[in-house]
C-alpha cells in the first residue's frame, strides 16, 4: 500500500517475482478490496500463491512516527511486521514511510543483543566489480560514536555471511582520511574502531571519503543516517543525470545517432551497470526479524529487484547467520575490554607497590 505509487507498482512487481520463483508464497497486506481490484485489473483474481491479509489503515509517507505507532495500530505496515513476529512470514517488505517502518519494527521485533539501534544497509557497485555495503542510510539521523561502532559490527557480519569474506575491510565515512578530521562523534567512533582493529575483531582501514564508495577502497562504509541518506540520494540522482545526458546527446544529431547505433551493445551494458534500480532494497540490520525497505519512488522493476534481495536473505538464512556472527564479535569485544581493565588495574597496583 505504501510508497509513492502504491498498488500500481507493488502488484505488477509481485506477480513478476512469483513468475520467477515457483516455490514462494506472498502475503499482500493492506486494504483487501483495493488489492483484489488491482489483482483483477492484472487478470489475476485467484492466484494460488498469493494470500491477501486485510489491514484497515495505511501509514502515509508524511505521517509522523507518533501517528503510525499510536493511532494506526491496524496499518498494513504494522500487520505485516506482526506476521514476521508471529512466524507467519519470513520477511517483511515495504516501500512506505522509513521512520515509521523502523519504529514499528523496533517496537514489535526488538533488537538483537548488544544492538541499541537498527541500521539500514544497502549494496552499491564499485569499480572492482564487487559490492560496497553502506550503512546507515536513514534510520538514525543523529548517532553517537557507540552506534557507529555497532553499525560497523553489523555491516561486517552481513558482508561476511553474504560475500564469504570473514574479515571485510571497514571504512568510516568522513570529510577526509586524516584521523584529526570530522566532528567529535566521528573522531570518537574512529578511536573505537581502531581499538577493534588492534584486537583483531574488525578489519578497520580508517576514514574514507565519498569517492571511496565506488573505488572499492573498503567493503563496508559506515556513517550516520543523515549522511548516508543524502549520499544515497545524490548517487541515484547522478546516475539518472548521466543516463539522461547520454540519451539526449545521442539523439542530438544524425551522426550522434549513428554513433549510438554502433556502440549499442556497450551502451546497453553501461546503462544496466549504472541503473540504480538494480540495487534497490535495503536490509534493516539489528532486528530480531527480517525487514527490508524499498525506495519510496521505485518503479515496478526496482520494486521487484528489492523483493528478490529480500527473498535471497531468507534463502541464505541471513538472520540466523548474522545473529551468530554478531554474538561472536560482541563477545570478542567484551573479552578484550575485560582484559584491558585487568591490565590497567594490575598496572595501577604495580605503581602503588613501587
Amino acid at each position: 500500500m505504501g510508497g509513492d505509487h502504491g498498488l500500481s507498482v507493488t502488484i505488477p512487481a509481485s506477480l513478476s517475482f512469483l513468475g520467477q520463483e515457483p516455490a514462494v508464497q506472498l502475503v499482500l497486506v493492506g486494504q483487501k478490496d483495493l488489492i483484489e481490484a488491482e489483482l483483477k485489473k492484472n487478470r489475476v483474481e485467484n492466484h494460488p500463491r498469493i494470500l491477501v491479509k486485510h489491514a484497515s489503515e495505511v501509514v502515509r509517507m508524511d505521517d509522523p512516527i507518533e501517528i503510525a505507532m499510536r493511532r494506526k495500530k491496524d496499518s498494513s505496515m504494522r500487520v505485516a511486521i506482526q506476521l514476521v513476529k508471529d512466524g507467519e512470514a519470513d520477511v517483511c517488505f515495504s516501500a512506505g514511510n522509513t521512520g515509521a517502518l523502523m519504529a514499528i519494527s523496533r517496537y514489535l521485533l526488538k533488537t538483537m543483543p548488544g544492538v541499541d539501534r537498527p541500521a539500514i544497509c544497502a549494496i552499491l557497485p564499485n569499480q572492482k566489480n564487487g559490492p560496497t555495503y553502506v550503512l546507515d542510510l536513514g534510520a538514525n539521523v543523529d548517532c553517537e560514536a557507540e552506534h557507529l561502532h555497532q553499525f560497523a559490527l553489523m555491516g561486517s557480519a552481513l558482508f561476511a555471511n553474504i560475500e564469504g569474506n570473514s574479515h571485510p575491510r571497514i571504512g568510516l565515512l568522513n570529510v577526509g582520511t586524516e584521523s584529526i578530521k570530522g566532528n567529535d562523534v566521528v573522531k570518537k567512533a574512529g578511536e573505537l574502531l581502531h581499538a577493534e582493529h588492534d584486537n583483531g575483531t574488525l578489519n578497520f582501514c580508517g576514514n574514507v571519503e565519498g569517492n571511496d564508495i565506488f573505488e572499492g577502497t573498503c567493503d563496508v562504509v559506515v556513517c550516520d543516517g543523515f549522511t548516508g541518506n543524502v549520499t544515497l540520494k545524490a548517487i541515484e540522482g547522478l546516475g539518472r543525470f548521466f543516463r539522461n545526458v547520454l540519451v539526449s546527446e545521442f539523439k542530438s544529431s544524425l551522426l550522434s545517432g549513428l554513433g549510438a547505433l554502433l556502440a549499442g551493445k556497450a551502451l546497453k551494458t553501461i546503462r544496466q551497470r549504472l541503473n540504480p534500480s538494480r540495487f534497490n532494497g535495503a536490509c534493516m540490520l539489528g532486528l530480531r526479524g527480517l525487514v527490508f525497505k524499498s525506495h519510496g519512488g521505485a518503479d515496478a522493476y526496482a520494486y521487484e529487484c528489492a523483493i528478490k534481495r529480500a527473498h535471497e536473505a531468507v534463502r541464505r538464512a541471513v538472520l540466523l547467520r548474522i545473529s551468530t556472527t554478531m554474538a561472536e564479535l560482541l563477545q570478542k569485544t567484551k573479552d578484550h575490554q575485560a582484559a584491558e581493565k585487568i591490565r590497567k588495574a594490575n598496572g595501577i597496583q604495580e605503581q602503588e607497590t613501587v
